[in-house]
């Protein structure tokens, strides 16, 4: 049974997510709060959570800092915002933040299901807004030696399963290869994300291979 935490101040939407999850995903408990507080003693707490659903504006909370404290709390478990805000740089800064997904409210039931379907399986959901703001203003310009920086500051087990992944494995190809559980597999998919700045495991790929001496590294 999968275990997530629902934390917003507005009792409706959180029925209504409650609702959403209960009629996209089966075996799932859910604990919902209403206070910044006890999300993140819970968080601390509960090592049992698989999923952290968290309104980025929630009282108590100043900027990302919400966001910043939680990841701090359970740094091993995957949070996404679900916020009002649909503003593209909201949702960019939430994912430099830590965020493994972007949930605006308006979204329809089936995008939010697609979401967290997404982030536990290891990816990062990026909503339609900022892939239309980003096809618009282009993407922000990375350089190689950057990469190179950010490819410095993984492990060498999630070098091995980003290795894997230019491969074109499947995480459970991936499990069995490195002799690790495929729920480890997608822990570090989801740190190589995190570290490299991207969005999805094909932007990762990407920016490996532009690196000629990856496999060096």
């Amino acid at each position: 049974m999968s275990k997530f935490l629902v934390a917003d101040d507005h009792p409706l939407f959180r029925e209504a997510l409650r609702q959403v999850i209960k009629g996209f995903f089966n075996d799932v408990e859910i604990v919902d709060v209403s206070t910044l507080d006890d999300a993140i003693e819970i968080a601390k707490t509960d090592f049992d959570l698989d999923l952290i659903l968290l309104d980025l504006r929630m009282p108590g909370s100043e900027g990302f800092s919400g966001l910043v404290n939680i990841r701090n709390a359970a740094p091993t478990v995957p949070v996404v915002i679900v916020s009002a805000s649909e503003d593209p740089e909201s949702i960019r800064k939430s994912l430099t933040c830590g965020a493994f997904g972007f949930i605006p409210k308006s979204s329809s039931t089936a995008t939010v299901a697609e979401a967290i379907s997404t982030v536990l399986s290891g990816g990062t959901y990026v909503p339609l807004e900022l892939e239309r703001h980003e096809m618009v203003e282009g993407p922000r310009p990375t350089q190689d030696h950057e990469f190179t920086e950010k490819f410095a500051l993984m492990t060498p087990a999630e070098l091995g399963v980003l290795q894997r992944l230019t491969e074109g494995k499947a995480n459970k190809i991936i499990a069995h290869a490195l002799d690790i559980k495929e729920s480890t597999v997608k822990a570090h998919i989801s740190s190589i994300l995190r570290k490299l700045g991207v969005h999805s495991r094909t932007q990762a790929v990407l920016a490996a291979q532009k690196l000629d001496n990856f496999e060096k590294i």
